[in-house]
């Protein structure tokens, strides 16, 4: 499958004149080159399934290496993940998000186990996920609320910058329900992103999780795509209408 990721770009690039050794932050109401052009259809590179599992997010092995957690908080995820993936080698898989139809949420919507697909319109960029049609709002250049003002979401509250070539992208207020491979994290969680096409039809993500509650010290990994312009997103219903989730939590299929 692809993951597509198409934008909508405002017109005009405007850096504007800083000291040689500042960040140059490019307006948003600017024309688009190709550096900041990421129109189009993506999918990873290479394909989250060639890093094994059996397709469900959780299945999936975490980025490497892992994230540095505290105890007890380390000793406890590494039990939940072995339990799981022995339940899964068993041919027993346990109940996920995703057998609860469950959004993925930011940062496992990048992940782009199926396409997704990137608006970009003035003051906004949205992301559309082919799996279960999830929507993801980016507002551009956008103060965040205050603590007491921000409700816990699955997305977040997102908020991004163009940084020369690179868009760069903060979310805080992340629900607890929402953990990315089923790591634990507090209401103090940031996700950082930062977008750049790295040659034509490429594109690099470097993602940071910082979280002082449950983290020694930043969770960091990149995840590369690579653009498809053929794919069209189509739609995605969730109905594990197949799916029985038994008492022990292991999931059984049975047919109609």
């Amino acid at each position: 499958m692809s993951a597509s990721i198409l934008l909508t770009a405002p017109t005009a690039i405007a850096a504007e004149v800083k000291p040689a050794h500042a960040v140059a932050h490019v307006s948003e109401n600017a024309i688009m080159s190709a550096e900041h052009n990421l129109t189009g259809v993506w999918e990873r590179d290479p394909s989250p399934f060639e890093e094994g599992g059996a397709g469900a997010a959780e299945d999936m092995p975490p980025p490497r290496p892992g994230p540095n957690l505290k105890e007890p908080f380390a000793a406890e995820w590494k039990a939940l993940r072995a339990n799981r993936q022995a339940a899964l080698d068993a041919g027993k898989p346990l109940a996920d998000s995703s057998t609860l139809c469950m959004p993925e949420g930011t940062p496992t919507i990048m992940q782009a186990i199926y396409p997704i697909q990137i608006l970009q319109t003035p003051g906004q960029v949205t992301v559309l996920a082919e799996l279960y049609m999830q929507t993801r709002r980016i507002y551009m250049n956008a103060p965040f609320p205050k603590r007491g003002d921000l409700e816990p979401t699955f997305y977040g509250f997102s908020s991004a910058r163009w940084e020369n070539k690179t868009l760069v992208v903060t979310t805080r207020g992340l629900q607890k329900e929402m953990q990315f491979f089923e790591i634990p994290h507090s209401d103090q969680m940031v996700v950082t992103e930062r977008y750049q096409i790295t040659g034509p039809d490429k594109m690099r993500v470097d993602f940071s999780i910082e979280d002082p509650a449950f983290l020694k010290s930043p969770y960091r990994w990149t995840w590369r795509y690579k653009r498809n312009h053929k794919y069209r997103i189509p739609e995605y219903v969730c109905d594990h209408s197949l799916e029985k989730i038994n008492p022990d939590g292991t999931v059984s299929f049975e047919p109609k």
